[in-house]
């Protein structure tokens, strides 16, 4: 099926609650959940995300001859720009800034991530504002 240098994406299924697999390997042990094991919701810690994304705006998929297999079509990018990004970044890490400049810019070379629950989530609602470096 492939060619060389293809991205997989994979037909998961249906997504599953944490909690009903918890309990579902509980039970398999021959515990009773909540009785003998008790399952405590603690919250999402700092960065964690809540649900994953296959394929991010500007990408989509190409049907194989499976249908729980596609191959991601990923969009172009223009080399000599990340490697000036990467050199921005490198003098960013080297002169003391702040840590949400360092993030901004991050966030320039991967436009789509998103820092759900974390103190950079002030960066995602807002459109990335190229960073003046000295």
């Amino acid at each position: 099926m492939g060619e060389g240098g293809e991205i997989f994406v994979f037909d998961m299924g249906a997504p599953v609650k944490i909690s009903d697999l918890a309990k579902k390997m509980i039970r398999l042990y021959g515990y009773i959940p909540n009785i003998d094991i008790p399952l405590k919701y603690t919250g999402l810690r700092p960065g964690e995300k809540l649900y994953e994304e296959l394929l991010v705006d500007g990408e989509n998929s190409v049907k194989t001859y499976h249908e729980k297999i596609m191959i991601a079509k990923v969009r172009t990018i223009d080399q000599k720009a990340i490697i000036n990004q990467f050199k921005l970044l490198e003098n960013k890490i080297a002169s003391p800034n702040s840590s949400m400049q360092l993030v901004g810019l991050m966030k320039q070379l991967v436009p789509e991530f998103v820092s759900n629950n974390s103190e950079f989530e002030q960066l995602d609602t807002t459109k990335v504002v190229k960073l003046k470096t000295k």
